[in-house]
This record gives C-alpha cells, structure tokens and sequence, in this order.
C-alpha cells in the first residue's frame, strides 16, 4: 500500500483490496473511537487493544511507513526513467482489481449501474482537473494529508494524486525525504483525523448499501485508468523538490503516437507483458488467500 500511495495516480486501497484486507482495515479504523477509549478505562490497554485490532493496525501502518521511505526514491527513478514500463503494469493491476471488485457485487440494480456511472465520470474527472497550488504552510499540510488518506483508502482515488492536484506532492515527498519531522507530523496530523472520520462513512456504506458502494468502488478504478494510460506525452513541466523538471501536465497518446511525438520507443510488447504480469500476480494473490477458489 506504501508503495502504490507513492505513485500519483495509483490507490493504496486498491492494494488493500487485492491481498484481502479491505474490510478488515475498514472495520479496524471505524472502531478507534469513544468505545474503545471506554475499553481502555474500563477493562485496560489490552481489551482496547484487541477491540481495534491493534496488532493488524499496527503492523499495516509499519508496512506502509517502511514501502514509503524505501520506495520512494525507487518509484522516482522508475517514474523518471521508466514511465510506460511502470504505468503499464500499474493499468494491468487497476483492470483486473476492478473486475475483482465486480465479483463482490452480488445483484446489478438500476441504483448499482448509475453508481458505476457516476464512480466513472468522478474519477475521470479527478484524473483531468487543473491542478492549484496552495502554499506549503503546515495548515494546507494538515487539509491536504486529510483530504489524500480519503482518497487512499478508496479503490481507484489516489491520495498522492489529490495531493498533486492541490499543489502538494513535491512539498511532502521533500519533508519526507528530508526527514522534517514537524511536516511529517503535521501531515500524518491529518491523516489520522480524515481516516477516523471516512472511515466510519465507508464503514456504514459497505455494511448498508454494500452493492451500491463496490458498483461506485469499480467505476472509481475505471475511471482512474484514463490516469494510468501508459503513454503520455507532457505538455507542461514543473520543478521537483530537487530542482529538476518534472512532467506537470500530460495527455494520452496512443503507443504508435507517442513513438513519433517523442522519437522514443512505445515498448509496445513488454508493455503488454507486465500487464498481463500484473494480472497474474493479482490472480495469484487471490487464489493464494482463498486457496479453495475455483
């Protein structure tokens, strides 16, 4: 999850989603609230603990801490370097993740179907909207990490893209980077408290209107795909937290295109593998957690 909230365009919740976690995460934030306070007063610091389900919290937030801090430098380079290769494999894994997703519908509904729609056209429209830019001060820091941990947890929305869009992304791959500990707290200030409150909404949704909201979830990630297109060509530029330039605006091409706008190769067939590769390491994954499946 760490290492897809990285890349602008790719949703930490889309992992959750595929290795099986998604509802338990879900239910695990809902529940650090007044209960588990009362728990804690109550009954101790273990009943508490149990009733969060702190070990699983836990241990995710570690995973995610250490991907972030790890990979960050390696998804730079790739995104850099490696562009088509990367994004490619990122489409496959969206593709198969939404149809997985679908599976967990159990009856389209005329509700279900304009829910699909509208998770589409709102994705879509994320994907294709100016970016602003506000400043760098730590209250946009505390908004911004509120805003982008909704996102993260949502299939298909990516948190590091809603910070681009905000003007954020470079400023807080630089804290993080720099180790500015007073930044990184500001931010995962707001993180937490956008988690708590999300949390509860997305919790009451899959429990009440469940095939409403995974139709909603699958039109996220599908419309996020206009995002994650392989080829692109930039039509702007913006400054990276070291100085260099960076794409800021692009638009999709299609592969033969961008070989001749670019003078670059679309690396068409081994963008066609890692897709597929993508698609296998999901089905693997699944049948791994569900080894009676099929």
């Amino acid at each position: 999850m760490g290492a897809a909230d990285i890349v602008p365009g790719v949703s930490g919740g889309t992992i959750a989603f595929i290795t099986g976690i998604y509802d338990q995460l879900i239910e695990s934030v809902r529940r650090v609230n007044h209960q588990a306070l009362r728990h804690l007063f109550n009954d101790g610091w273990k009943a508490a603990w149990e009733y969060i389900n702190g070990s699983f919290i836990f241990t995710l937030l570690l995973g995610i801490l250490v991907s972030i801090f790890s990979f960050s430098q390696v998804i730079g380079y790739l995104l850099l370097n490696y562009p088509v290769q990367l994004w490619s494999f990122f489409f496959g894994l969206i593709i198969v993740s939404a149809f997985f997703i679908i599976r967990q519908i159990e009856r389209w509904r005329f509700s279900s179907l304009v829910s699909a729609i509208s998770g589409t056209v709102f994705a879509f429209w994320i994907t294709v909207a100016t970016p602003i830019t506000l400043s760098a001060d730590y209250l946009h820091f505390f908004i911004g990490g509120a805003i982008a941990v909704c996102a993260m947890i949502l299939p298909g929305v990516s948190g590091s893209f809603i910070l681009l869009l905000l003007g954020l992304y470079a400023p807080v791959i630089d804290a993080i980077k720099s180790l500015n500990i007073l930044t990184i707290a500001t931010i995962g200030l707001g993180c937490v408290t956008g988690l708590l409150l999300f949390s509860n909404v997305l919790a009451w949704l899959l429990k009440n209107v469940r095939d409403i909201t995974f139709a909603f979830l699958t039109g996220l990630m599908m419309g996020s795909l206009n995002k994650v297109w392989p080829w692109k060509v930039t039509e702007s530029m913006r400054l990276n937290s070291e100085g260099h330039e960076v794409p800021f605006l692009q638009k999709n091409v299609s592969p033969f295109a961008y070989e001749t706008i670019t003078g670059q190769s679309g690396s068409l067939v081994l963008a066609i593998i890692l897709m597929v590769t993508a698609i296998i390491l999901v089905i693997s994954l699944d049948r791994l957690r569900s080894p009676t499946h099929g």
